[in-house]
């Protein structure tokens, strides 16, 4: 740590949020230098029981992965004092997240016109799964907005079934949409003087993620369809078999198509007309791939990605996580971090925020909290005057 203010020094968040989404966005916050408070029901955000595995700690990995740099304060808002306490929270804030059901922030007295009344600057953002109209009522779970949004659609073997990412995908996407459109309010409300509120939901962001996908559908009003690791405008762009197991190959010019040929061993098939640009190779793909595999059947993965890089064509292995984390130490890229937990002293390992900044760092001062760890006294002394 440098001892430097990271670019939100002074900047409050009262986190109603739970689970991923909100977490993720209030964390991404957090990391930058704002003041983050989790406002927690008696039995706490749902994740924290969502163990294994768990930390050094003893802290659920899942909980922990989103909500460090926080403090964490019990509200119980089904009572008086609790809502009382949450609503001097939210108030004393610069910004409020919170991914209730529509209308439950409301029906608790923590509506965005009720803090707006009592602070004009406000910052107010609310995260749903489809919106705060028709699909109000409807449940915002990763897995069904994959499903419903057509990711699943588009992610598996062509003659497998549709399958999800291997990660909330969707979440993660939601609250990154959240995190710059807060910081987006931020700036006008200090600008102007003047808070908004900020809404994003999970089907919404889900369809801006599948970019070049979703366009396709927009402009030809036909669907895409499941090609397992290929893309469906670039050849080739995907996974191929080597002598042990497949590597990641991603030709994007016929400059890298030329030399990836030329590195197999085979520069003819860069002439051949069913090859010699992305149009034609896309067109037949089945027998490009063929053709490629055949050369690269003659030496193991390791061999291949490492003649590759060095011909400047892009390729890789298909590592697991661990090996990736330890490819990212390879680099340098600083992608694990450690915290020390006050309560147990133990030390705890965690992925680092992937934002540098050349003046004002992201920090790294606490781990996630223990339920209700930060008393009253402890916030309301910072609350403004």
């Amino acid at each position: 740590m440098t001892g430097v203010e990271g670019p939100l020094a002074g900047v409050r968040v009262a986190d109603f949020s739970r689970v991923l989404a909100g977490p993720y966005a209030t964390m991404m916050l957090a990391d930058l230098g704002a003041d983050v408070i989790k406002i927690e029901s008696p039995a706490g955000d749902d994740t924290r029981h969502w163990v294994p595995p768990v930390d050094a700690s003893g802290t659920g990995t899942y909980f922990a992965s989103v909500n460090r740099n926080k403090r964490s304060v019990v509200c119980d808002l089904r009572s008086d004092d609790g809502r009382q306490r949450a609503l001097e929270l939210a108030v004393g804030a610069d910004i409020v997240v919170e991914n209730f059901r529509p209308g439950t922030m409301e029906s608790f007295g923590l509506g965005y016109d009720t803090l707006r009344a009592q602070n004009p600057r406000l910052v107010y953002a609310s995260i749903t799964g489809f919106g705060a109209g028709a699909g109000a009522e409807l449940p915002g779970y990763d897995l069904l907005v994959q499903a419903v949004g057509g990711l699943m659609s588009i992610t598996g073997e062509a003659d497998g079934e549709p399958t999800k990412a291997g990660v909330a995908l969707v979440d993660v996407l939601t609250g990154l949409n959240a995190s710059a459109g807060i910081l987006a309010a931020l700036r006008h409300a200090e600008r102007t003087g003047g808070g908004q509120r900020v809404e994003v939901n999970l089907l919404s962001s889900l369809l801006a993620g599948l970019v070049n996908q979703a366009s396709s559908t927009i402009a030809t009003g036909v669907s895409p369809q499941r090609m397992g690791n290929a893309h469906p405008s670039i050849a080739p762009y995907e996974t191929l078999h080597t002598a042990d197991v497949p590597i990641a190959v991603a030709v994007g010019n016929d400059r890298q198509f030329r030399d990836l040929v030329t590195v197999l061993g085979s520069p003819a098939l860069a002439d051949d007309p069913r090859f010699a640009d992305n149009a034609s190779r896309v067109a037949n793909r089945g027998p490009l791939r063929e053709q490629l595999e055949r050369g690269l059947a003659g030496r193991p993965a390791d061999d291949w990605v490492s003649l590759l890089t060095a011909a400047r064509v892009p390729a890789g292995r298909v590592n697991t996580i661990a090996e990736a984390f330890a490819l990212a130490g390879e680099l340098g890229l600083g992608s694990v971090i450690e915290l020390t937990d006050e309560t147990t002293g133990a030390t705890v390992r965690q992925v680092a925020n992937p934002l540098t900044f050349s003046v004002t760092p992201t920090g790294y001062h606490r781990p996630p909290p223990t339920l209700g760890g930060h008393p009253d006294a402890d916030w309301r002394a910072d609350l403004p005057k």
